[in-house]
């Protein structure tokens, strides 16, 4: 007797051994998540949880946060260092309310845009940039004499246009023949008369010429009189200045004294929209209306000196400035290389610094910073990453390319992010308002999706990364501060076996993986894109040894899979054993 002949059953297993991160695309390459919450590449090839973060203390109205070798904020208009207030130290100088910009240039902590300035290691020394003085020449009249470099007076022996006779050497004529009028010296060496390339005059009166200092770049206004007197007011170089006097380069036919109007003497710092320290400079950039004009401009601060913004000399340590073609507003401000980068929207401005000044500006029409994101700025490992628009960029001097394929169609803005370990952590919204965390491994190229944190600043100080939650300092690393609890993880699976031909269905999924005591997982199974999740196992932390957990799907056209758990884990292998019939 026969009996009939059973076809064996085809059976197929794949195995993925190396978990690649986070892709939110429907087609998945193996290895990846189409969704996940906390978990991390430190582990990699493993998939395993993030490590847990720390809760530093509790911080309310922080206006801006930035690190050095410690920690600096702003909150409540007082500036904080190392969480120690600074509020004793600078009577004399009011934080106002508002969001800041905080750079570092040296020992000095710059704040923008109130233009304040504090020393990190003298805490006595600090202040304002930018400083105005007022005089009331009705009150406080002011005389304005001719002088030398050092302030002292120069006396005229002649004044006439024809040439004197006689003269004794070193004396001073002022030649009144052309329409402009000059200052000789006579040589007696030589025997002629030559003329002082550079006249100085002296403007003198009680509060003048306070809180300034020799090669200060000032703007005068108010100056009343003649046409030489009226000459004196606009941008200007001090020589020389004490409180009750200045120095500046000028010419009059005589000395004057103004009684009349209101003489003001200002040191002023330009309005920014973002600042970058580079090169022992301050370099900004500005797109709007400024002093009642519009601009679109690029600065930067005399070098080593970020008061002075408008001191042209003629050497290589002068201010400057550069008008920009460009239209759109400026999104952020970064420096890579030793060149600061200013970028808009739809490209960016590159400044190659000049040890001679003659800083060069190169334009790259690319994708810029996203507006909103400035803060999203952060070199990693000598490169530049950013949230532009579209996704997440990297630049490293060439051109910047993207790196944020793998959030799928989801849009995301208002990005701020923080570099650490080889690390890139943003955190950003979507279009429904919800936030995520996102960090990527700039070493091993993988994105991972940690949660939902909503962080407005990071710091770095070390090998640790703060940020701000909800008013809250935290740590990414947990090195610093109260750790958190066991960490609670999920990762999902893309749709598994729709790309394959026939009637094939995953009839088992083997997990290897290491689950301590005191952790736990649960397996979840989705059928046919229902939108329903099925629980299919439950399993606590037995060691450190590794063991293998089958599952049984139920037999269907396709299907998500899903793990959530609490505390350590690492997951070795994830195996599919596929069986198929008959196209039928």
């Amino acid at each position: 007797m026969f009996y009939p002949k059973l076809t064996e059953q085809r059976q197929q297993t794949l195995t993925t051994e190396a978990f690649l991160g986070y892709d939110h695309d429907l087609k998945l390459s193996d290895g990846e998540f189409y969704d996940m919450e906390n978990l991390t590449s430190d582990c990699y090839p493993l998939l395993a949880p993030r490590v847990r973060r720390g809760t530093v203390q509790a911080l309310s109205g922080v206006q801006a946060i930035c690190a050095r070798d410690r920690l600096c904020w702003v909150q409540n208009q007082v500036l904080h260092i190392n969480g120690a207030s600074m509020e004793a130290y600078m009577p004399s100088v009011n934080i106002k309310a508002g969001e800041k910009q905080l750079v570092s240039m040296g020992a000095y902590l710059c704040i923008f845009p109130d233009g304040i300035y504090f020393n990190t290691e003298d805490y006595s020394d600090n202040g304002y940039m930018g400083h105005e003085n007022t005089v009331d020449a009705a009150e406080t009249p002011i005389s304005v004499s001719l002088c030398l470099a050092d302030g002292q007076a120069l006396t005229l022996s002649f004044s006439q246009a024809a040439q004197p006779e006689s003269p004794s050497n070193g004396q001073y004529w002022l030649d009144t023949s052309g329409s402009l009028h000059t200052i000789k010296q006579w040589a007696e060496a030589s025997g002629q008369w030559v003329s002082v390339p550079t006249v100085y005059v002296k403007l003198a009166a009680n509060g003048i010429g306070k809180g300034f200092k020799q090669y200060d770049g000032i703007e005068i206004s108010g100056l009343s009189g003649n046409e030489q007197l009226k000459k004196l007011n606009g941008s200007q170089i001090l020589y020389g200045a004490d409180e009750s006097s200045i120095v500046i380069v000028g010419l009059i036919d005589q000395a004057a004294e103004v009684t009349s109007g209101t003489v003001k003497t200002a040191r002023r710092v330009p309005d920014m929209d973002f600042i970058t320290e580079c090169g022992n400079r301050l370099w900004g950039c500005k797109y709007g209306v400024a002093d009642g004009k519009t601009v679109n401009e690029l600065y930067c601060c005399k070098l080593g000196d970020f008061k002075n913004w408008a001191c042209y000399q003629g050497v290589a340590t002068d201010s400057w400035r550069a008008s920009c073609g460009t239209d759109g507003k400026w999104t952020g401000a970064a420096t890579l290389a030793g060149s600061p980068v200013f970028f808009k929207e739809d490209c960016f401005h590159r400044v190659y610094p000049s040890a001679a000044g003659a800083h060069q500006v190169v334009v790259q029409k690319c994708a810029g910073v996203q507006n909103g994101s400035a803060k999203s700025l952060v070199v990693v490992d000598d490169r530049l990453y950013y949230k532009s628009r579209m996704g997440v960029c990297v630049y490293d001097g060439s051109l910047p390319q993207e790196i944020g394929g793998c959030f799928g169609t989801v849009l995301y803005a208002n990005a701020a992010a923080g570099g650490v370990r080889g690390k890139y952590f943003i955190s950003m919204e979507d279009a429904a308002h919800s936030w995520s965390l996102f960090v990527y491994d700039t070493r091993k190229g993988l994105w991972h999706r940690e949660d939902s944190t909503h962080a407005s600043e990071f710091a770095r100080v070390g090998d640790e990364l703060y940020f701000l939650e909800n008013g809250t300092l935290r740590t990414v690393y947990g090195t610093a501060g109260t750790k958190d609890g066991p960490v609670g993880w999920m990762a999902e699976t893309g749709i598994m076996t729709y790309g394959f031909v026939g009637k094939k269905y995953v009839s088992r999924i083997n997990l290897r993986m290491q689950l301590p005591k005191g952790s736990s997982v649960d397996f979840w199974v989705q059928y046919d894109s229902d939108g329903v999740w099925r629980h299919c196992g439950h399993i606590e932390g037995r060691g450190l040894r590794t063991f293998l957990l089958p599952i049984r799907p139920a037999r269907c056209d396709h299907l998500k899979f899903r793990l959530t758990g609490k505390g350590e884990m690492k997951l070795f292998s994830l195996a599919r054993v596929l069986e198929g019939g008959s196209d039928a």
